[in-house]
């Protein structure tokens, strides 16, 4: 049977069903926005449907017509057969509320620094209104450059990344944000190209992930940039150059608050020298560190 030729499947609320139970049985791997089948089954649906993606209820059982139905089952097919990330899909990330356009020349915007930016670093920065200063290095997709600039309302933003289509991306975000006029992208291997200046605050979400990680990952995370997400045999590869190089970026009391994911132990094996403030975020306690320009060049 085609597709296009379930008419069993009426309603939205038959087709999130169908959705959840395909999800299952593909065995795909989550990560990239939701954790789970039925969260992705409800976002994939309602997206394709135009509807609210916060407003499930009113249209559970509203019927779908046939042209609908058949969309929906080919983006559920796509997901499912080819492991696409479901934001490669729908051309969409969400990031604390926020809509990015996002493409496979980035990687999925899911970074927990997102979190920590809600709150504009607080209790770490005093008051965000005197931040004028912030670099986010290896921007991908600008994301956290753009939230940086809503957390910072004062802040000049560099975003810097070694890839220039990456910054394409970037571009577009920015843009659908309106800060032209505040953030500003550098096409730069890490600090290569940079003007000197003194930042306040620096944060990077580097590639990180080690070789051993690399060769286990699942089919989905292999459709994003291997040069975003590969760290070298340990995954401290960048993060070796990003900590030596960022103090002369740095200004008196700056911050460097550098996300490692799973690799604490790599990190601590490689800097015993180092003491940082570990952040917390909703989803853990040991892949964010925080470190002060004075730690870094004592």
């Amino acid at each position: 049977m085609s597709l296009s030729n379930r008419p069993e499947l009426l309603t939205v609320r038959d087709l999130i069903r169908y959705g959840v139970s395909r999800l299952n049985a593909g065995q795909v791997s989550f990560g990239h926005g939701s954790d789970n089948a039925w969260d992705e089954a409800v976002y994939l649906v309602l997206h394709t449907l135009h509807l609210p993606l916060d407003t499930l209820d009113p249209f559970l059982d509203a019927h779908v017509l046939a042209e609908e139905r058949e969309q929906v089952l080919a983006l559920l097919d796509k997901r499912v057969r080819e492991r696409v990330p479901a934001p490669y899909l729908t051309n969409e990330a969400w990031l604390r509320g926020r809509r990015f356009y996002v493409d496979n020349r980035v990687i999925v915007p899911r970074s927990p620094i997102a979190e920590l930016l809600d709150d504009s670093l607080s209790p770490w920065v005093a008051d965000p209104e005197t931040v004028e200063y912030v670099l986010d290095m290896c921007t991908g997709s600008g994301c956290l450059a753009v939230l940086s600039a809503l957390a910072f309302p004062f802040a000049h933003v560099d975003g810097v990344d070694i890839s220039a289509s990456a910054l394409e991306v970037a571009m577009h975000n920015v843009g659908a944000y309106n800060l032209h006029d505040r953030v500003f992208l550098h096409c730069s291997d890490l600090f290569q190209k940079l003007a000197p200046r003194q930042y306040d605050v620096i944060i990077c979400n580097p590639p990180y992930v080690n070789a051993d990680s690399m060769h286990a990952l699942p089919q989905e995370y292999r459709h994003e940039p291997h040069l975003a997400l590969a760290g070298g045999d340990d995954g401290m590869d960048l993060v070796r150059r990003i900590l030596t190089e960022s103090p002369a970026y740095l200004a008196p009391k700056g911050l460097l608050v550098l996300e490692i994911g799973h690799e604490r132990a790599h990190f601590e094996s490689a800097f015993p020298q180092l003491e940082p403030v570990w952040l917390d975020s909703s989803e853990a306690s040991d892949q964010i560190i925080l470190l002060t320009r004075e730690q870094l060049a004592p």
